[in-house]
């Protein structure tokens, strides 16, 4: 059963191939294409091409079919191409001719555009939530700790004093920023295509303000050949946005890593948290932390997928696009169940407060004494000179007082701010 069916069935390797995993990955668009419909059909009865009558008629089937969607009982038939087919074919089915009259003025080009972006935009909405829900963590995290000192690194090297309060913090800081981005992606998402048809119009007189209204969208797409042009640039913002959540991760799914090895020792978890080896009955190892690594790195991939996917298409809409379910769909639901993981994780991390007791850690207050110098009077260069002389003839004893001060630092860690930040950024979606 095919929408274009004109008399003839394609061979069977042909709709197996061109087909796919349609069928299985349309399920997750059924509630947006029953709700689409809705607002479809009600704005085709106040243009007079249904009667009010088969306005409500036709809404009562649809409810009908959103609550199978919602119970968990609706499903794409064996031949049924896909859930747009599917919903059109129950309706058929149910009221007969009345049901045929559902796609008058659309084509699937838009009903699967529309479908993709209402999708999209509760996808982003949900991981911009669990995000959010990540960072408010870590600020916590943050405060907890924000008095307990650890190494700061640069080139791997011990380099000057921080705190798990910057380290915590910065993470969340850097989702700040990375979901920006998925407010970017979410508005590009937020544009109605309905109406566009099969990327050229209609000659009915659609009303598309009254669809974007109806589904709530921000604004149409006005241009209707710029509706379709969207398909593939929708998602490759949101994979954009999407790996750059995954790159922050990940780099925090490597510190963690690292900081459990037992040459650092600065965290640990409980061991019911940790996993073990077949062969060495003392290891703990990170695991959880290094398959979320391994999938942020994974996740970063998306956008030049995308983009070799969707480079140089012609004009218009092309099959190629139909791959984009297959890169798209998983990778919404891999970023959330990373997020949530890391989450879970970090809600039992232990911190070790006694790190900088380990004399190989006093060279980090070398800068503290430089600057503490300066403060006196003496010129920088002449404090660094000064410092350095007594490291080179072993001499040197640290001053471990910190008397960091200025915004976003050791002693004044901003994370009111930048949690007024998250906030109001999580406020638009």
């Amino acid at each position: 059963m095919k929408l274009w069916d004109k008399g003839f069935e394609p061979d069977k390797i042909i709709e197996k191939f061109t087909v796919g995993n349609d069928r299985e990955l349309d399920m997750r668009l059924a509630l947006y294409d029953v709700e689409g419909s809705m607002a479809h059909i009600t704005m085709l009865e106040s243009i007079g091409l249904l009667t009010q009558e088969e306005l409500q008629t036709l809404l009562s089937a649809l409810e009908e079919i959103k609550e199978t969607i919602r119970n968990g009982s609706f499903s794409i038939e064996e031949g049924v191409e896909d859930v747009h087919s599917q919903v059109e074919f129950m309706l058929t089915a149910k009221l007969g001719d009345l049901g045929k009259k559902i796609h008058s003025g659309r084509s699937r080009n838009d009903q699967v555009l529309l479908d993709l972006k209402l999708f999209m935009r509760d996808e982003l909405k949900k991981i911009a939530q669990v995000t959010g829900s990540l960072c408010h963590s870590l600020l916590d995290l943050a405060e907890r700790h924000k008095d307990v000192l650890m190494p700061g690194y640069t080139h791997l090297q011990i380099a000057m004093p921080s705190s798990f309060g910057l380290w915590f913090g910065a993470y969340a800081e850097s989702f700040s920023d990375d979901l920006e981005l998925l407010w970017s992606a979410y508005r590009i998402a937020n544009r109605n295509p309905l109406g566009s048809a099969a990327g050229y119009g209609s000659s009915f007189p659609l009303d598309r303000e009254m669809t974007t209204r109806l589904l709530h969208f921000e604004s149409m797409h006005y241009n209707v050949v710029a509706a379709q042009m969207s398909r593939g640039k929708t998602e490759r913002a949101a994979a954009m946005a999407v790996a750059a959540i995954a790159s922050t991760l990940s780099h925090l799914a490597m510190d963690v890593c690292m900081w459990m090895c037992q040459n650092f020792g600065f965290v640990s978890f409980p061991d019911e948290l940790t996993t073990g080896s077949s062969i060495m009955p003392h290891k703990k190892n990170p695991d959880v932390f290094e398959i979320m690594r391994g999938k942020c790195n994974r996740l970063q991939s998306l956008p030049n997928e995308i983009a070799l996917l969707t480079a140089n298409l012609p004009l218009g809409y092309n099959r190629d696009l139909q791959l984009l379910k297959d890169i798209t769909f998983p990778a919404t639901s891999e970023i959330i169940s990373c997020l949530e993981m890391a989450e879970f994780m970090l809600g039992h991390i232990r911190v070790n407060t006694r790190i900088l007791d380990d004399p190989k850690y006093d060279y980090l207050f070398t800068v503290e004494d430089v600057n503490r110098l300066a403060l006196e009077g003496m010129p920088f260069r002449d404090a660094y000179k000064e410092i350095g002389m007594q490291v080179q003839k072993g001499e040197y004893k640290p001053d471990q007082h910190i008397r960091h001060t200025h915004a976003g630092s050791i002693g004044n860690l901003c994370n009111d701010r930048i949690a007024a930040r998250i906030n109001e950024i999580l406020s638009r979606f």
